[in-house]
């Protein structure tokens, strides 16, 4: 049977459907493509394949009952009839000559490829239980890795429609070569990618601290296999506790600290504010006053655009962490503080991309909490790579430098939820408002509400902050008023009260009293409870 003859026998609504989620093919063997095939159909909303291509198969063998459409001598004649751009592999570990073979030819046509691993060498890795199935009877492991290998295809810059400043790595080598770099919340998805660019560039030692023991691990393990000539360590721990910040400190002695742990969930903080305290003032008083100790030569906090006019609890709490800094750095000069505000990371942990993810997985919708929302947004790397380049810039030694990250212009959530939904090969339509414009799978984008705390418009700094360019593209300085605020001995003395509080009230005014610029929160449509933790 001919190639275009084996396709018609697909049936022309299979490939019609094809044609409006992601095209794809599937490329494998007769035993891995059945379990590839029955993994891609569990997943909602996902895409759907043309047929699977056999690398062992010759065209002349497919038959009218069988979803084969070719070999890998067809490859690109089917490309150029079917126009996929994606194709998913699965081909055992003995077969790795014919994979870099499918990988070449795939490249060479413009077609992206991600591959799987078959499900017996799944369970053969040790991290994944045989009795762990699912109601198919499919081992959930090969579920995991088609779900994580069908979500590689967004290219994260283009959905936000900017282009990423890259370092000057001259500048950055001399930074870290040869340093010992300490990096609080190293699991996280903000420090685990600072402590991946920081491998690049041959420091003495990379210090992982993390509290999570599974996050830890895993960063661990990335870095051993990326950079097994950088020495490495890692501390379990958490920094809030005072005492054993100092004695590692002491122990490991960095020259380099990058400060990323924090509480950063906006409606979990309003229902939490003591634990907001602890882990963002606290943690960042515990482990600044541990730099200043040992001796370290700089100290990065991490914080955030919703520092600035807070309306939220996570948002006074980084306005107090920056206020400690900057008060610590006026009564020493040994120690070079700074802080670096940025907007939201795409693909972060709980970002609007995986909870997206995760509901067209399940069928849909989209959430969004309202229309007129705004925010600035940059990818992982280009916010990780911008925070280590700003360690290398000159600042005082009698103020603490505040770095603001160039985010470009705000995006309406809504317009990028839409785009989201069309890079899936959806046509997005908003709830209530019809189907009328969709010409392909439509996908319902509900609008649930904005949450308790949020703003529906973020800054990166305040009206009073002139900010100038700094040597490296992508980073300003502040450059306003000198810092006049508490001192971090009474800014210490009156939060201590709120540690453990159980007045969530009470701690709330004692933030709005301590952060005078605090204000109200936006709260038409506001909701409240489950609802507002899963929305985007």
């Amino acid at each position: 049977m001919s190639v275009p003859s084996q396709i018609e026998a697909l049936g022309g609504s299979g490939v019609q459907h094809a044609r409006q989620a992601a095209p794809m093919v599937l490329i494998g063997t007769r035993r891995t493509l059945p379990t590839l095939a029955a993994q891609v159909r569990l997943i909602p909303g996902g895409p759907r394949a043309f047929g699977w291509i056999d690398v062992a198969a010759d065209v002349t063998s497919a038959t009218a009952t069988s979803p084969v459409i070719g070999g890998l001598a067809d490859l690109s004649n089917l490309h150029q009839m079917l126009k996929f751009g994606v194709a998913l592999v699965c081909l055992p570990a003995n077969m790795a000559d014919r994979a870099k073979l499918v990988k070449f030819q795939l490249t060479e046509l413009g077609v992206e490829a991600r591959f799987v691993a078959p499900l017996d060498e799944l369970l053969g890795k040790g991290n994944e239980s045989p009795a762990a199935e699912n109601s198919s009877g499919q081992s959930s492991g090969v579920q995991g890795e088609v779900r994580s290998a069908l979500r590689k295809s967004l290219n994260v810059a283009e959905l936000i429609g900017r282009t990423p400043y890259g370092i000057d790595r001259r500048v950055v080598s001399k930074l870290l070569s040869g340093k010992r770099v300490l990096i609080t919340g190293a699991g996280g998805s903000i420090g685990s990618e600072i402590a991946r660019i920081c491998g690049e560039f041959a420091p003495e030692q990379i210090i992982l601290m993390e509290r999570s023991e599974n996050a830890l691990f895993e960063i661990d393990r990335q870095i051993g296999r990326k950079f097994p000539g950088v020495k490495r360590v890692t501390v379990l721990h958490d920094v809030v506790d005072a005492e054993q910040t100092l004695r590692q400190l002491m122990q490991h002695r960095p020259h380099l600290v990058f400060h990323a742990a924090a509480h950063k969930h906006v409606p979990l903080m309003e229902d939490h504010p003591s634990h907001a305290v602890v882990n963002n003032f606290f943690g960042t008083r515990s482990i600044a006053d541990a730099a200043l100790a040992c001796g370290t030569e700089r100290f990065v906090l991490i914080s955030s655009d919703k520092a600035v006019n807070p309306t939220s609890v996570m948002g006074a709490t980084k306005r107090l962490a920056e206020m400690y800094i900057q008060g610590l750095q006026r009564t020493q000069e040994a120690t070079r503080f700074s802080m670096v505000r940025f907007g939201n990371v795409l693909g972060s942990a709980c970002s609007v991309l995986p909870i997206w993810t995760s509901q067209i997985e399940e069928g849909g919708p989209l959430t969004v909490t309202d229309e007129r929302m705004t925010r600035y947004f940059m990818t992982i790397h280009e916010a990780a790579a911008l925070v280590i380049q700003s360690a290398a810039a000159e600042g005082s030694r009698e103020e603490a430098a505040v770095y603001v990250l160039d985010m470009g212009d705000p995006i309406r959530i809504l317009d990028l939820a839409m785009r989201f939904a069309r890079a899936h090969g959806f046509e997005p339509v908003i709830a209530g408002r019809g189907t009328e414009t969709s010409d392909g799978t439509p996908l319902t984008i509900a609008l649930t509400g904005i949450r308790p705390g949020e703003k529906l418009h973020e800054e990166l700094a305040y009206a009073a902050e002139l900010v100038r360019p700094t040597p490296y593209p992508g980073i300003n300085a502040w450059a306003g008023p000198k810092y006049a605020g508490a001192s971090p001995a009474e800014l210490t003395a009156r939060l201590s009260m709120a540690r453990n509080s159980p007045e969530r009230q009470r701690v709330v005014d004692l933030l709005r009293e301590l952060v005078p610029e605090m204000r109200a929160a936006e709260t038409a449509g506001v909701v409240k409870g489950e609802s507002a933790r899963l929305a985007a």
